[in-house]
């Protein structure tokens, strides 16, 4: 062999080195390249899973806060619904207590009620107070004959005021006071009428 034919040999054998290592190099990073490809795509999977769970879980909290807030104001409209309702039956209870109160059955209904009160008071002197328009026909001589009536002493004060119909009654020392004003028992029935009212609402007390 002729030293140029040497020289081609070894040349050759260089190249082909060369190119097996290139090519391992190529291969090499070809694969370190889908790794990374793969890593970069499994964390980026991870991070949407995570991006996904973290809206989907604000989603859901966001759903809740409106459907509680939602509930809070369904309750509350329910509620003043109900206090309106009370107010008008209120109003319409009033409206009729005033009516009755110019009738002349109201004046045996007033007596009624004082004698039911001297009985309840168990008391021989009581004293009466009435609103103006009641002390002008509650003469002495109806207050009489009611006293002989239940054996006690009744009187009426000088003073009155201002209230629907009714009465006070009181011993006369003032220790024991009894409030029957209608528009004291007005007062008491409003629980009454919420009750009912929200039982027509919501089938139950509240």
């Amino acid at each position: 062999m002729s030293i140029k034919d040497g020289l081609s040999a070894i040349a050759n054998e260089v190249l082909e080195d060369v190119q097996k290592e290139a090519e391992a190099i190529i291969l090499s990073s070809q694969n370190q390249a889908k790794e990374t490809l793969k890593a970069a795509k499994q964390q980026a999977d991870e991070k949407y899973k995570t991006v996904i769970s973290q809206a989907t879980a604000k989603a859901e909290g966001e759903k809740r806060k409106i459907a509680s807030v939602t509930e809070v104001e369904m309750r509350n409209r329910l509620l003043q619904s109900k206090e309106e309702l009370v107010d008008v039956a209120f109003d319409k209870a009033l409206a009729r207590i005033k009516e009755f109160a110019a009738t002349k059955e109201y004046h045996c209904y007033l007596l009624k009620l004082i004698e039911e009160a001297t009985k309840r008071i168990g008391q021989k002197n009581l004293a009466l107070q009435v609103n103006a328009k009641d002390k002008a026909w509650l003469t002495r001589d109806a207050l009489n004959r009611l006293s002989k009536k239940l054996n006690c002493e009744l009187t009426l004060l000088n003073q009155t005021e201002d209230y629907i119909g009714g009465f006070k009654i009181q011993t006369v020392d003032g220790k024991v006071t009894y409030d029957s004003t209608l528009d004291n028992r007005l007062r008491e029935l409003k629980p009454v009428l919420r009750v009912e009212v929200a039982k027509m609402l919501f089938g139950k007390e509240v």
